[in-house]
C-alpha cells in the first residue's frame, strides 16, 4: 500500500509523557494504522528535515463507549515514538514543536 508522507503522520501527540520524552530527543506522533516503521521514518525525515535514529510503534485498540442505549466503539489508533539524531529538533511553522 502506497501512502503519501502527509497521510502517514496524522498529528503530534502532546501529553506530559511526550513532553518528558522530547527532552531526550524523542517525539510522539499519531500515524496511519497501516504505516510501517520504514514508511514512518521516511515521512518524518522528509516532512521535518531531520535524521531519525529509531522508530517504535504502538497499536492502541479502540474503546467501547456507550451513550444511553447505543453502544459504539472508538476507532483503533497507532502511535509512533521517533528518536531523532543528536542535536536535531522538530520545528513547525517557525516555532519549536515542543518547547521546554
Amino acid at each position: 500500500m502506497e501512502l503519501k508522507y502527509e497521510e502517514i503522520v496524522v498529528k503530534p501527540i502532546v501529553t506530559e509523557r511526550s513532553m518528558q520524552h522530547q527532552a531526550l530527543g524523542k517525539y510522539t506522533f499519531e500515524v496511519h494504522p497501516k504505516a510501517n516503521k520504514i514508511q514512518i521514518r521516511k515521512a518524518v525525515e522528509k516532512l521535518f528535515k531531520v535524521g531519525v535514529v529509531s522508530v517504535h510503534t504502538i497499536k492502541i485498540p479502540g474503546k467501547t463507549r456507550r451513550y444511553r442505549a447505543v453502544v459504539g466503539k472508538t476507532s483503533d489508533r497507532k502511535k509512533a515514538i521517533v528518536t531523532l539524531k543528536q542535536g536535531d529538533k522538530i520545528v513547525m511553522k517557525g516555532i519549536e514543536m515542543f518547547e521546554e
